[in-house]
């Protein structure tokens, strides 16, 4: 029996889904983060189970030639420690591994995820925790499964280079200033998160200021920091969230200065982006992940199309340039009113949004006589509701087109939609994420 706080020497074998290295005991499995297949470690035992157990890695007796040097410690980019070429195999071995599993499914082809050529500085929006050390004010990321900040003293690799030093400012102009940061504990204190999106395309600018308290401190001073600064910042918000929760933004949002959105680009359309509108965090990936997507769809020029969850319209929108008409439905009124000033923006008069639940939404649409020849669905990593999914089936399309951030609940789904009558053709991994173990999938069916 293998113990607790047990020092163990092992041979690394595998890697599970969010890239632990799999050692075994005669049989049983040890997970190690930070251990690559191959290498010779030895670990301490933190924790047993009754089928697989968790160990600290604590040295490298034989490394793996897919080792490559860390760069920054937190909870963010946890695969930064191998090749990026063993990270897609991971992630591709993933995929295929949940559709054999889950849907059995193991005649459908998984492709290869589609790679970033450079795999850093893709992040979009950088969401920061501000803590206290030592009486001054840190920011930075997260320890892995704690809230014990890891404090940034240089640029995050993963992020845009238009946010360094964005945060930096905001963050040195506050403690200057005399502001104090949240305490989750007492729950007191104000400055509680400092958020930036960035339009790569654009070089507009978005900071977000998230306190406990109504009224920001000292608005005026650091508004007038951060355009001295950074000039091309060109909306500053704030948001308000009292609640004593870990959740990041509240319910109330207010413009403290510029617009009160920014703008983005993918391909030839322009996307206005709001404080807290969803938008793809990788702007490169996104024109890729969205023109797989209109590859699968197939649309013709009289062909009715429904998006689900389709969140700010943006894909939706690249829908709308090939078909008929498209109908979008999603349950966030602010989201389904940016996507009607996108849409205006564009100048696209074939789109129509709706607020509401799309399991509600789209029977009532199928009452009142829609029938989409296609339905692209993006849910949240839950998937999608049994209600939709049905829905779906009762629909009846010639094709669903399935994008998804969970290749485990995607698999749960497409083996619904394949007893209601559809017909998986292949999937399509993207690589979203680097350096991370999430990945985008995009998946066809076709009605039987």
């Amino acid at each position: 029996m293998v113990k607790k706080n047990e020092i163990l020497t092992l041979t690394i074998e595998d890697l599970t889904h969010e890239g632990f290295g799999v050692g075994k005991v005669d049989g049983y499995p040890l997970f190690i983060e930070g251990a690559l297949p191959g290498e010779r470690v030895q670990i301490k035992v933190v924790r047993v189970n009754k089928n697989f157990g968790y160990g600290k890695l604590l040295h490298i007796e034989q490394q793996s030639d897919e080792r490559i040097e860390s760069t920054h410690e937190c909870g963010g980019c946890r695969l930064q420690h191998m090749s990026y070429e063993l990270e897609l195999q991971m992630k591709h071995d993933q995929v295929k591994n949940v559709m054999q599993k889950i849907a059995h499914l193991d005649h459908v082809p998984v492709h290869e995820p589609i790679r970033m050529t450079e795999p850093w500085r893709y992040r979009n929006k950088v969401q920061m925790p501000v803590g206290e050390r030592n009486g001054r004010l840190i920011t930075g990321f997260y320890r892995p499964r704690s809230h014990d900040i890891i404090e940034m003293t240089e640029p995050c690799l993963a992020q845009e280079t238009l946010v360094d030093g964005i945060i930096e400012t905001i963050r040195d102009q506050a403690n200057a200033l005399g502001i104090r940061t949240y305490n989750e504990k007492s729950h007191r204190g104000t400055l509680r998160h400092i958020i930036v999106r960035v339009g790569q395309k654009t070089n507009e600018a978005m900071v977000i200021i998230v306190t406990r308290t109504k009224m920001l401190p000292h608005t005026n001073e650091l508004i007038e920091a951060i355009r001295e600064k950074h000039p091309h910042v060109t909306s500053i918000m704030h948001n308000i969230n009292e609640r004593r929760t870990n959740v990041i933004f509240g319910d109330v949002t207010r413009n403290l200065w510029g617009e009160s959105y920014i703008h983005e680009q993918i391909g030839d359309l322009t996307f206005a982006i709001s404080a807290r509108s969803f938008f793809q965090v990788n702007t490169t990936q996104t024109e890729i992940l969205y023109e797989k997507t209109l590859e699968y769809a197939k649309i013709g020029a009289n062909d009715v199309v429904v998006d689900a969850y389709c969140g700010t319209g943006s894909i939706s929108l690249f829908l709308a340039q090939q078909a008929k008409k498209v109908y979008g439905v999603e349950i966030v009124p602010e989201a389904v009113s940016d996507a009607k000033k996108n849409a205006r923006l564009n100048d696209i008069k074939n789109a129509e949004f709706v607020v509401g639940a799309a399991e509600k939404i789209m029977p009532w649409w199928k009452d009142q006589g829609l029938q989409p020849n296609v339905i692209v669905v993006d849910p949240p990593r839950k998937g999608c509701d049994e209600k939709l999914l049905q829905a779906m089936i009762d629909m009846a399309p010639e094709r669903i087109v399935y994008v998804s951030c969970n290749p485990a609940t995607l698999a749960r789904d497409l083996k619904i939609l394949e007893v209601g009558g559809f017909e998986t053709k292949e999937i399509q991994p993207v690589d979203m994420f680097p350096r991370t173990h999430h990945v985008e999938l995009v998946a066809l069916m076709s009605r039987e």
